[in-house]
């Protein structure tokens, strides 16, 4: 790869200056909690906050910006299931450009009125990201509008590469820079603003990405020294969610990122629950897998390390499905299944081993029917809150003691 591929700090700075007007600087503000998993100083970089709720509308309007005044007349088009979306819909308002946005047809509504409310063109169809991305290409080539990818652009990393230049400002002394991967745009514009200051500083910083494990494409492509196309499987961090690295990002993660890890569903679903409980602040599972790994234990400490929120639009329906599966993933949350003889009291014995245990009963089911029951059996399903692991071992074995046999079902 050659010097010129990497955006120097002069063109990040330059871009930095061109948005301004558009974004807001997002806080970074210390998390407690996380630095005592780690034994170091972590800070929370809070994009989650910035305007469309992502740090995409950075690498948006940087590209937008760069449009000559025949390429802008001709309009732009997108394909995306959100962040992407939202962030060329506002950079196309904010500069006067007419946008049209390609979207999924199951694309979440609050992310389909916020792309109209910033005034772009959204066009429903298809039921994949790739087919929107199909069809997004196809009308740039009837239309003449100019396609604005989501990270495979060397105007868009560069606009990326702002967020790296404000993390190292707001931080100065920051060792470690934790992130998400998915194409890779974003990633490879931090860590060349980040690499790029630190030398200046004669220091060095590490980069560290990280990737849902359901979506790892970057661990085979970097084994292969090339972009490769993995096959995904569903993952609650939809954002990240890409089965092929950009080749342009690629290339500069390839120099400059010092290591790649990769975090469960379960992992992910925890971190959102701590930076509820913890941070009291509310991120897409994307934009936490930072934190994930971080709590995962596959973040050593180092100095001061600084993790990026990157995005907070999370569908209400899907937080609420995440943070019981956080609630579960911790231990503070059982499912039981406990069969019982048909008879009075049963019930209510359970309630009270339950309680005696100090656990808190949220919903319960009692049923005579399914499950193989004989005529004389009722099975007793219960949700329960614990206080995490060691509580749930403790309420299961109260059961247990009292000759009840509960099942665990798992989320």
């Amino acid at each position: 790869m050659t010097n010129e591929t990497i955006p120097t700090l002069a063109e990040i700075r330059q871009a930095a200056d061109g948005l301004i007007d558009v974004i807001v600087r997002t806080p970074t503000l210390p998390s407690v909690a996380l630095s005592k998993v780690l034994g170091s100083p972590v800070l929370l970089k809070m994009e989650n906050l910035q305007r469309t709720g992502s740090f995409k509308i950075r690498g948006a309007v940087h590209r937008l910006s760069k449009l000559t005044a025949e390429e802008r007349a001709r309009g732009v088009v997108a394909a995306s299931a959100g962040n992407h979306a939202q962030g060329v819909a506002l950079a196309a308002q904010a500069l006067g450009i007419s946008a049209t946005i390609f979207m999924p047809i199951g694309v979440p509504v609050p992310k389909l009125m916020a792309t109209r409310g910033y005034g772009a063109q959204v066009v429903l169809e298809g039921e994949t990201v790739a087919t929107s991305l199909r069809l997004a290409a196809e009308f740039a080539e009837r239309t003449g509008a100019v396609l604005i990818p989501p990270f495979d652009h060397r105007d868009i990393v560069t606009g990326q590469a702002t967020l790296g230049l404000e993390l190292v400002e707001d931080v100065p002394d920051v060792d470690t820079v934790v992130l998400g991967i998915g194409g890779g745009g974003l990633i490879a514009g931090v860590a060349a603003a980040v690499k790029a200051r630190a030398a200046e500083q004669g220091r060095t910083v590490r980069v560290i990405g990280v990737q849902a494990e359901n979506a790892a494409a970057m661990p085979p492509s970097l084994a292969a020294g090339e972009p490769v196309e993995i096959v995904t499987h569903p993952t609650i961090a939809d954002g990240i969610l890409v089965a092929k690295p950009g080749a342009i990002p690629f290339a500069m993660i390839q120099e400059l990122v010092d290591d790649v890890v990769t975090v469960s569903d379960d992992d992910i679903a925890r971190a959102l629950l701590v930076l509820l409980e913890q941070a009291k602040v509310v991120v897409e599972p994307a934009g936490a897998v930072g934190v994930a790994a971080i709590l995962a234990g596959k973040v050593r400490a180092s100095g001061t390390t600084l993790a990026v929120l990157s995005g907070g639009n999370i569908d209400p329906l899907l937080l609420q499905r995440v943070v019981a599966h956080g609630l579960a993933a911790s231990g503070r949350y059982l499912t039981l299944r406990i069969p019982l003889p048909d008879r009075p009291g049963q019930l209510a014995r359970v309630s009270e081993l339950i309680a005696h245990a100090g656990a808190n009963v949220i919903e319960a089911m009692h049923t005579r029917h399914g499950h193989g029951l004989q005529i004389s059996d009722v099975i007793l399903e219960l949700s329960v809150e614990t206080r995490g692991p060691e509580h749930s071992e403790l309420t299961l074995d109260t059961l247990r003691a009292a000759g009840f046999e509960p099942i665990v079902v798992q989320d």
